[in-house]
């Protein structure tokens, strides 16, 4: 009852967010929090159940913006559907990345997916007729009721949700175990019959999926896209969420996204000096809580639900006894 109490009061805070937020910038802040999240929560799949080093999916990310701008815009599709496809050409781009370098060693798929980044941003530059280049394109807004800031974070608020619905089930399922164990021994995942491959391509193509889902949300919030939108450091950015976060939970890279999305505007006043304190962060998650935000999170609310232990009622058995006793004399 306590858990259920807290995500009613959970949603209730989010869900009224728009009228107690204090200005326009802050819910545009929460905004582009959950349009982070929507990516991070697929791609928490690949990083931090199935540990592939994928730091290349603003890739992906430039991909659902650009497919939704060109086609809700450019092509004047109804939104809703520029939307859908946005997703499906980000799961289509997912699989065909996904296909030849998931079988890569951790190190090298990393290095594959920052290349596919960097070949997607001189792919956006080349083709300026369908991309406009380094001019970039107008992102045309969703109809109304979501044309208002309160309206678009309403809706981002609803995706976000699905998405992390969809991450829970397959985290506490045998599906998400399979990933766990791919994770820690890719060779004892095998011996006791995981798929290993379809597991990790499976993760992949779904957060190829969310991304480009993200990607479209987050053009619409930025109105206006150019390649130096989509630059290296926010690839990095999603995949160190999840380091901060914790990895094999959903809880940990969700308060990562939080933490360091909102960074920035707590150092305002020391704007040049943000680099830093996204390092100094880093280095103290990895030196003095490895398991992540999250799990102190976890910790904290153990503390202040104590477990009580049961207790078993022991049945005296004389018959026993005396065959001990007899077993003893002799």
């Amino acid at each position: 009852m306590k858990r259920v109490a807290i995500l009613l009061f959970a949603a209730a805070v989010l869900v009224s967010l728009p009228w107690w937020a204090g200005d326009q910038y802050q819910l545009h802040l929460a905004a582009l929090i959950g349009a982070y999240w929507v990516l991070i929560a697929g791609l928490n799949l690949v990083v931090g159940f199935s540990g592939q080093l994928s730091v290349g999916h603003v890739g992906l990310l430039a991909i659902g913006a650009y497919a939704y701008a060109i086609l809700a815009g450019t092509h004047e599709w109804n939104v809703w559907l520029a939307l859908a496809a946005s997703g499906g050409i980000g799961a289509l781009c997912g699989l065909l990345l996904g296909l030849p370098s998931l079988r890569l060693p951790g190190f090298y798929f990393a290095m594959a997916t920052l290349a596919f980044a960097l070949i997607v941003t001189e792919l956006v530059l080349a083709l300026d007729g369908l991309t406009g280049g380094g001019v970039g394109l107008s992102v045309p807004e969703f109809p109304a009721p979501f044309d208002t800031a309160a309206g678009s974070y309403w809706l981002i608020l609803g995706i976000a949700v699905i998405v992390t619905w969809l991450t829970w089930n397959v985290a506490r399922l045998m599906w998400g175990r399979g990933l766990i164990a791919v994770r820690d021994s890719m060779v004892t995942a095998q011996a006791v019959g995981v798929p290993v491959f379809h597991a990790k391509l499976v993760a992949f193509v779904f957060s190829g999926l969310t991304a480009g889902l993200g990607g479209a949300l987050f053009a619409v919030m930025q109105s206006y896209i150019t390649p130096d939108t989509f630059l290296f450091e926010l690839g990095l950015f999603f995949f160190v969420c999840i380091i901060i976060g914790g990895r094999g939970s959903i809880l940990g890279p969700f308060l990562g996204t939080v933490v360091l999305t909102a960074l920035p505007e707590l150092s305002a006043p020391l704007a040049k000096l943000g680099n830093f304190f996204y390092g100094l962060l880093l280095l103290l998650v990895v030196l003095l809580l490895p398991e992540g935000i999250g799990r102190l999170f976890q910790i904290g609310l153990e503390r202040l639900r104590p477990q009580r232990l049961g207790s078993m009622p022991i049945e005296p058995q004389p018959a026993q006894l005396a065959l001990a006793i007899k077993a003893g004399q002799r």
